[in-house]
């Protein structure tokens, strides 16, 4: 379940709790850690944020960011009953020089 504590403009996102079953918790870390590693061109925006943050917190800390993100979307979705339409983002990240940095 990810947590979000917003007052006004300001937005704080949680953790994802251990509340409820562990499988969907380990289904999301799963997916994030595909993302990461096979760069799929649908998740073309979302890999390019998690890159950004495993540059800066490291790679552990960005595949539960992205999984927490994941969860996010899947809820938007099932609340609104709608069909995933991915952003492109605006400039992606040159991985090998992410790397060498």
């Amino acid at each position: 379940m990810p947590r979000e504590y917003s007052s006004g403009e300001t937005q704080r996102r949680g953790p994802i709790t251990k509340a409820g079953h562990s499988r969907p918790r380990w289904l999301l870390i799963q997916a994030a850690r595909s993302i990461l590693r096979c760069r799929p061109p649908a998740a073309e925006a979302l890999w390019a944020w998690a890159l950004r943050i495993a540059t800066r917190r490291g790679k552990h800390v960005a595949v539960v960011a992205l999984a927490r993100r994941l969860a996010g979307i899947l809820y938007a979705l099932l609340r609104d009953g709608t069909v995933y339409a991915p952003r492109r983002p605006a400039a992606l990240p040159d991985p090998v020089a992410a790397l060498r940095a």
